[in-house]
């Protein structure tokens, strides 16, 4: 560990490693932990090769990732972080958080066994034992940070997000509240973008990341679908899709896009390629806490959508005839670019001296 100093003249701790210890055992398809496969910007093995200037050494333990045999081998860091004897570490959980006060005789969901009564460790019982002591707490996956699916309503489990187990006041070691990174599953570089600073904020070398009240990174989730959704345009001038292969506006046949906090139409999804609305596909609104109760049944019109739309649909008119006569002007030249043999331009040089 490294001491950095800071504006201000306080000093805080930089480290030059980091453990991160990845929990994917929540309510959970690990759709996440595969997505992050997929980042660019920049790449989770350029994070843990320390090809990245000025990251601490980062110790990656994932069990799609991992190198280890497995079992044990694979348990023991986590087990050693329980026990104290490993730090600093960053704790990733993926998947929902289930409540095991209603387990009945049994338990929702569990990771590695009690080495001394042989019983199955539930993930909340990793999550009581490691999150006070890691340095940084971050939540991937909308599963992860709001319950997502398996919080549902008529769900049996009692899921919930992560901030609701731990609270959301919830600060870690490092003085962090949790990180919430959400998509259904999470796009890639957004939560690769979120890790990296971070880790440089672990390094002593950048501040801690902003986060909107609901606990996500603001550079990223501070703007809706439809403000950087290529079909937006449409929906100003009141021309809207009616099925799934037109290129206009998508509101009419299930898009949630003009209220959902996500920037998946600007970013993409795979170096900049893909992404919901760009590929036809509408938003469901998975990046939000509501998801996915307040967005059903998915396909149908939003219930707000039908008066906005009516209300566009004469300004949209009017609008899109008058582009439409200004882009037939515009596509004429001026009628003084010929060959003909007098210069018609209005060209006088008499101001010349």
């Amino acid at each position: 560990m490294t001491q950095t100093q800071q504006q201000g003249g306080q000093t805080a701790a930089g480290y030059d490693e980091m453990h991160i210890l990845w929990i994917s055992e929540g309510m959970s398809c690990d759709g996440d932990t595969v997505s992050v496969t997929a980042a660019t910007q920049p790449a989770i093995e350029d994070v843990v090769a320390g090809t990245i200037p000025g990251l601490p050494k980062v110790h990656l333990h994932n069990k799609v990732l991992s190198p280890s045999l497995g079992g044990e081998d694979y348990l023991a860091p986590f087990r050693a972080a329980a026990r104290g004897e490993l730090k600093p570490f960053i704790l990733v959980i993926e998947g929902s958080v289930p409540n095991e006060n209603i387990n009945g005789d049994g338990y929702w969901t569990s990771f590695g066994n009690d080495p001394h009564t042989g019983q199955p460790l539930t993930l909340n019982t990793w999550i009581d034992r490691l999150a006070p002591q890691a340095w940084a707490v971050v939540a991937i996956g909308t599963c992860a940070t709001y319950g997502g699916i398996h919080a549902m309503a008529g769900n049996p489990t009692g899921c919930m997000g992560l901030a609701d187990y731990l609270g959301w006041d919830f600060r870690s070691a490092g003085g962090l509240p949790i990180v919430n990174v959400p998509g259904c599953p999470v796009q890639p570089d957004n939560f690769m973008e979120t890790l990296t600073w971070v880790l440089y904020h672990a390094a002593g070398s950048a501040p801690p990341p902003p986060l909107d009240e609901m606990l996500r990174p603001q550079w990223l989730f501070g703007k809706t679908v439809h403000e950087g959704c290529d079909r937006g345009s449409y929906y100003e001038q009141g021309d809207f899709a009616h099925d799934y292969n037109s290129p206009k506006c998508q509101v009419k046949v299930g898009c949630w896009g003009p209220v959902v906090n996500c920037n998946v139409p600007k970013r993409g999804w795979m170096r900049g390629i893909g992404g919901c609305p760009n590929v036809g596909g509408i938003c469901i609104a998975c990046t939000m806490p509501g998801f996915p109760d307040k967005f059903m049944p998915f396909m149908d019109m939003p219930p707000g959508s039908s008066l906005s739309s009516t209300l566009i649909k004469p300004y949209g008119a009017f609008i899109r005839r008058m582009r439409g006569i200004t882009n037939h002007t515009a596509n004429r030249e001026p009628r003084w670019r010929h060959n003909r043999e007098a210069l018609t331009s209005g060209y006088d040089p008499r101001w010349r001296p």
